[in-house]
């Protein structure tokens, strides 16, 4: 996997991936979750999640627009090559072992409309942050649609009518249940 950054030659886009570092929004319930996904998932090249805009990744990387890397994920390899967005997806995704044959047909011309396609229905999602009640849970850390779908970290995406409870029974006329009965 190479970079599609980078200068000619011995420049980062033609230097090995032997490590990335992923910049990923700690502050977004929805990247945490990714990030703790991403660390259980056996890899091929090893992985170090760093929270966006911090002191750490502005040290580790001063020339990065550290503002939009809380934008749109940002993927650092070892020799400084720098994948943002769509890239940044499949990048990691070849990172990890289960997943490199699918990042390798994700970065075709076809596959990339559906990585694309993933990554902007991903950022529609990270869009609503905690606090903002109309999307997320009142504060609580989920993510909730018009249909009926919640997302929460510890839950993933489910969907209201799986957890709903059975409907009480009503009473038939006549029966001691809806007061009818000669006893009271």
């Amino acid at each position: 996997m190479t970079a599609t950054t980078g200068g000619p030659d011995r420049g980062p886009a033609g230097a090995p991936v032997r490590g990335l570092t992923v910049l990923y929004d700690a502050e977004c319930s929805l990247c945490v979750h990714l990030r703790d996904w991403l660390l259980r998932q056996p890899r091929l090249v090893p992985l170090r999640m760093v929270p966006a805009d911090s002191p750490e990744a502005r040290g580790r990387f001063p020339g990065l627009d550290h503002p939009a890397t809380l934008e749109e994920i940002t993927v650092v390899g070892d020799a400084g090559q720098v994948y943002r967005s769509t890239a940044a997806w499949i990048t990691v995704l070849w990172a990890l072992r289960a997943y490199r044959p699918l990042a390798h047909r994700l970065s075709t011309p076809q596959g990339i409309w559906l990585a694309r396609g993933a990554v902007l229905a991903a950022a529609k999602w990270r869009g609503a942050r905690p606090g903002d009640s109309s999307r997320w849970g009142g504060g609580r850390n989920v993510y909730r649609t018009s249909d009926g779908w919640r997302y929460t970290p510890d839950q993933g995406w489910v969907h209201a009518s799986w957890n709903r409870a059975p409907a009480p029974a009503t009473a038939a006329p006549g029966t001691c249940a809806d007061g009818s009965c000669p006893t009271g």
